[in-house]
């Protein structure tokens, strides 16, 4: 009888579940602790680990992170405690859609589908969770001139993302202003997509002989193929500070 082993780690190998650096994370929580919000919601937060860096640099906010993944949000606690931050910050299993209520500022990487799989109606929401005055920072991906290079190697609900213009354009038209737009680089795109196969690379590694492992080495160079002959340098990633007008 075969020996079963335990499965890969579960985002082990990821500061952050973006395309997102230290460097440009320790600048976007420094940039958005400096307008002073009383309080941040993290929409789809993962474990937390931008919402920590914002309360890090924000002394005197309050931080609320909201996912459906009640494992990431074991590892948020966990990291908030270690941080010294556990008092000022809650991590609850809400969806994005259930949430109700405003915040000076709310953090949205790579997680407007837990509102609407429709982007214009997740910027919708968000909007209203912003409360006056106050500002979203908006992690989302967009098509550059260059496109994926085989349409056929891409995810259907990737292909209908807009250029950079046209997503600036779409956060206007739900009441933002546009206070800071950047993108992540090759180097963060190369980074994020290694680190998220890395879980199942480094297990297939040391239990090729696993019943699971033919079934995982063909997911992830899936995947992989997906990156590197699809959407790689075509696809980009973005973090737009908006800003909404107070009263």
């Amino acid at each position: 009888m075969p020996v079963v082993t335990a499965g890969p780690a579960y985002y082990g190998h990821l500061r952050f579940n973006a395309p997102l650096s230290d460097r440009r994370a320790d600048s976007l929580a420094t940039r958005l602790a400096a307008a002073h919000p009383a309080d941040v919601l993290d929409v789809g937060c993962g474990w937390g680990e931008l919402l920590l860096r914002v309360l890090d640099r924000a002394p005197g906010a309050r931080g609320l992170g909201a996912d459906t993944d009640e494992r990431l949000l074991l590892r948020a606690r966990s990291a908030a405690t270690g941080r010294g931050l556990a008092e000022r910050v809650e991590f609850v299993a809400v969806p994005g859609a259930e949430l109700t209520g405003a915040a000076d500022l709310v953090l949205c990487v790579g997680s407007s589908h837990a509102l609407d799989e429709a982007l214009q109606p997740a910027l919708a929401g968000l909007r209203r969770l912003v409360r006056p005055g106050g500002r979203l920072l908006l992690g989302e991906g967009f098509w550059s001139e260059h496109g994926p290079v085989d349409r056929g190697l891409v995810w259907d609900d990737v292909l209908g993302l807009p250029d950079l213009a046209g997503l600036v354009e779409r956060a206007v038209g739900a009441g933002f202003r546009p206070l800071f737009v950047e993108t992540a680089n090759t180097d963060e795109w190369d980074a994020f997509e290694s680190g998220f196969l890395a879980d199942s690379e480094e297990w297939l590694l040391h239990h090729a002989a696993d019943p699971g492992a033919a079934a995982l080495r063909a997911e992830a160079d899936d995947h992989r193929t997906r990156w590197l002959r699809g959407y790689r340098n075509g696809l980009g990633f973005c973090f737009l500070t908006l800003g909404v007008p107070p009263g």
